[in-house]
């Protein structure tokens, strides 16, 4: 039975010269890695891409142009349509058209490391100028791997650079890549692979910062933007909120271990309350796009996050029913 999901999703860019290194290292790719491959090439923008045809003749893999919402699938090519921008959201395209940055694998690459943290591989070819060396640092920052092609590149540009930059790991030609693609499969424990809600609600990276809130400091407001969420490590936060009368109530005290803020992921624009440090806390903030990312990418991460809040709207329900007896 096929895997649902790729063990690795492997984001190659090129530009000039880079037909040839796509072939060379699609002819040495076994068509059964379990990965999935997806080319974005820089293309004029009214130009009709044939590449999807021409690299179907040097791989069994389906290879096929990318569209919006189409699920990526292992052990299929996957090529980026003309004059658009491509990205990852979870295990799925995401297409805009027509395209708003000349930076097209920049901006992919940098969307598969915020959706497939260590499963992200990414593959810098043949072509003029530095596009893709800062992807390659996001999926270096997030725990991927990262390639770029040696001097075999008919145009050196962007491997160049992206070697420069520091954030590449492997400088091979293109057959060597594949080779070196199944030594990542093979040696890529379980363990390594594994996503740990722990690590993850306790270390910085992409869409996460510690910050510190003295005693008594705001987190946020009732009525601001609703755009990340928290992740209490230390400290005590009250959560309150303010009726068009002027009257205040508290609606919750939180502890470490506890999420606040979470509205923003239900499309709620503003926030509903405030939140405000009883104690000296450090929270972990997470931007809005990393956490739906993650909830959508990581089952352990779903599946923490959905038994607090079902635990919290127990404890909830019993507060509410205590108040209701006892003002009775």
């Amino acid at each position: 039975m096929e895997r649902l999901h790729p063990t690795f999703v492997v984001g190659i860019g090129g530009s000039a010269g880079g037909l040839i290194a796509y072939k060379t290292l699609l002819d040495a790719l076994s068509p059964k890695t379990g990965m999935a491959f997806i080319i974005v090439s820089h293309l004029m923008p009214t130009a009709d891409s044939l590449l999807a045809e021409i690299l179907s003749r040097h791989t069994k893999m389906p290879v096929t142009v990318a569209s919006n919402a189409m699920r990526i699938r292992p052990n299929h090519v996957y090529v980026s349509p003309p004059n658009t921008d491509i990205l990852i959201r979870g295990y799925a395209f995401q297409i805009v058209s027509p395209r708003t940055t000349r930076r097209q694998i920049d901006l992919f690459l940098s969307s598969l490391a915020e959706s497939m943290g260590a499963r992200a591989v990414g593959v810098i070819l043949s072509g003029y100028l530095n596009d893709g060396t800062e992807g390659c640092r996001r999926i270096k920052a997030n725990g991927g791997t990262t390639f770029a092609q040696d001097l075999s590149a008919e145009v050196d540009g962007m491997p160049r650079n992206a070697k420069a930059s520091g954030c590449i790991d492997f400088v091979l030609p293109p057959d060597k890549i594949s080779d070196a693609l199944r030594r990542l499969k093979q040696n890529a424990t379980t363990k390594e692979l594994d996503f740990d809600p722990k690590i993850f609600l306790a270390t910085i990276g992409e869409g996460r910062t510690i910050v510190l809130f003295p005693e008594k400091q705001t987190i946020y407001e009732q009525g601001g933007a609703s755009d990340t969420v928290f992740y209490i490590q230390k400290g005590k936060v009250r959560l309150a909120v303010v009726s068009n009368a002027g009257m205040e109530a508290t609606t919750g005290i939180l502890h470490p271990g506890d999420f606040c803020g979470e509205g923003c992921l239900a499309g709620q624009p503003l926030r509903l309350g405030t939140a405000t440090a009883m104690t000296d806390c450090e929270l972990l903030r997470i931007d809005k796009n990393a956490m739906m990312s993650a909830l959508g990418r990581e089952p352990k991460l779903s599946d923490v996050f959905t038994a607090y809040l079902l635990a919290r709207n127990i404890r909830y329900e019993a507060d509410l029913i205590a108040q209701l007896f006892s003002s009775s």
